[in-house]
């Protein structure tokens, strides 16, 4: 069964109340961009903004660590109400099995975000302990990216680690997961589908017939 976790950078902030209520019916999770303006030539939401969203949040919430030194921000982001920390392996480095290992004793999900020029072997020490791969599929750092479509490559070859080895991570895509997309990611092997502007809440301003339209597009792509 494909999964969907909203981009709430991308939402309409002047209705986030009635956007996160509505959303806690349908969405499967809540994907929040942190970014630094360093690792990432912009800067979005804060754990501020996690804490404000778990006073109303239903679903999972996914922390995608956007930022130069993760373990500087991780333990508020975790603090303020993250289900999931997402981490890139490039700003890890060596501290990646201590990071990993305090989230796992925290009893906090793990995630590996991969961007479109980092190979999935950077991080093949530990891709075991993942609970979720995620793929981006355009340069991060703002929505609208054009999609890169050598990303597809690495989506199966996502999935045929996983296969291959036993593991027990999910798959992920971020960026452009829109009508134009859908079919493409889902033959490479995508799982959860991460939709902002372009496959979620720039189709209609209310959110509900938003939804309905993403979803309408999605299952015309994919079945």
């Amino acid at each position: 069964m494909y999964k969907f976790s909203p981009s709430l950078m991308c939402m309409d902030l002047t209705r986030f109340k009635e956007q996160i209520l509505f959303l806690n019916t349908v969405a499967d999770y809540f994907h929040i961009d942190i970014m630094d303006g360093h690792f990432v030539p912009n800067i979005t939401l804060s754990p501020f903004f996690i804490s404000e969203l778990k006073k109303l949040s239903a679903k999972p919430i996914d922390s995608h660590l956007m930022v130069q030194n993760p373990q500087e921000i991780m333990n508020a982001c975790i603090n303020a109400g993250s289900d999931f920390i997402s981490l890139h392996p490039e700003t890890i480095g060596a501290k990646a099995f201590r990071l990993i290992d305090e989230l796992k004793k925290r009893n906090i999900k793990v995630g590996l975000v991969f961007n479109p020029e980092v190979s999935v072997q950077h991080a093949e020490y530990y891709l075991e302990f993942a609970d979720k791969i995620t793929v981006m599929t355009v340069d991060p750092g703002f929505a609208g990216q054009p999609f890169i479509a050598q990303m597809l490559k690495k989506i199966e070859n996502i999935r045929e680690i996983r296969e291959k080895n036993g593991y027990g991570y999910a798959v992920e895509i971020d960026g452009s997961c829109n009508r134009r997309t859908f079919a493409d990611l889902v033959k490479a092997g995508g799982e959860i589908f991460v939709v902002g502007t372009s496959g979620l809440f720039g189709l209609d301003p209310d959110i509900k017939t938003a939804w309905e339209k993403m979803l309408f597009l999605f299952n015309e792509a994919v079945l």
